[in-house]
């Protein structure tokens, strides 16, 4: 359930603000999509102040009084605690994506084991994901909490309102924090479908028609996004037919091998 107080586009206050910020906090925990201490959410109060989770804590048992109020370059401005040490991917996104307000940090099961496994949400499965998001790249491995993390996800962020964090976790954002929240939600949802379709066995994409049609009704929608301007693009069933497999040379021989093993076991 969504607390009327988190509402798009409203004018609010910061003590408002802290209270939403310790809403989403719940939501993440309640629905796994952090563990423990994980995660980070953060919000713009102003143009040159930035509030945000602090570290160390449980994002599912913060009070309004825990949380911590910096600058654009990350200096604490007031707060009794510290805030998250993955605080600059947040100022990075606010720095790059001028239009975007709030930023949210998880790690949701499936769209994590994705990221673990360097493979994109960029599957047209879901005309929702399509319409919403584009697609959901693989950002490279960047040590937490490092400026590894932000050089990582830097070419990524203005085509993308969402990005896997390789061997991590999640990062979404949006234009107030209850998109930035969506966009989290979205893409888990997301990644179970695509789950689901490899388990069975079977993926019919949309066509690459489809997909123009999609990126047309964008602005019908209302929606402002940039994911269809980034270097990864939605895989349709046209592109897939002819989408590139890599293989090491192991990888070749082994499936060499395979092949010649079951025809001689057929002789």
């Amino acid at each position: 359930m969504y607390p009327d107080s988190i509402s798009p586009g409203a004018l609010k206050t910061e003590d408002e603000h802290r209270r939403d910020i310790c809403a989403v906090g719940r939501w993440i925990h309640d629905r796994s999509y952090v563990a423990s201490t994980d995660g980070n959410i953060s919000l713009r109060l102003d143009p040159q102040h930035i509030l945000t989770s602090p570290t160390g804590i449980c994002k599912g048992m913060m009070t309004p009084d825990d949380l911590v109020v910096t600058d654009l370059e990350g200096h604490k401005v007031s707060g009794r605690r510290n805030p998250s040490s993955e605080l600059g991917m947040h100022l990075l996104i606010y720095r790059r994506r001028p239009e975007i307000n709030a930023v949210c940090h998880a790690h949701p099961p499936v769209a994590t084991g994705y990221a673990a496994a360097g493979i994109p949400l960029n599957k047209a499965l879901l005309c929702e994901l399509v319409l919403s998001l584009g697609c959901v790249p693989v950002a490279r491995y960047g040590t937490p909490g490092t400026s590894e993390l932000v050089e990582a996800v830097e070419p990524l962020v203005e085509g993308y309102d969402a990005i896997l964090l390789a061997n991590h976790g999640v990062v979404t954002y949006g234009q107030d924090l209850l998109k930035a929240f969506f966009r989290m939600e979205t893409t888990e949802h997301f990644a179970r479908v695509a789950l689901v379709t490899q388990m069975l066995g079977k993926q019919v994409l949309l066509s690459d028609c489809d997909v123009e049609k999609l990126f047309a009704a964008r602005a019908r929608y209302g929606l402002q996004t940039s994911s269809n301007l980034g270097p990864v693009s939605p895989v349709t069933s046209e592109t897939c037919e002819t989408e590139r497999i890599n293989l090491t040379r192991r990888e070749l021989e082994s499936l060499v091998d395979e092949a010649v093993k079951q025809d001689r076991s057929r002789r």
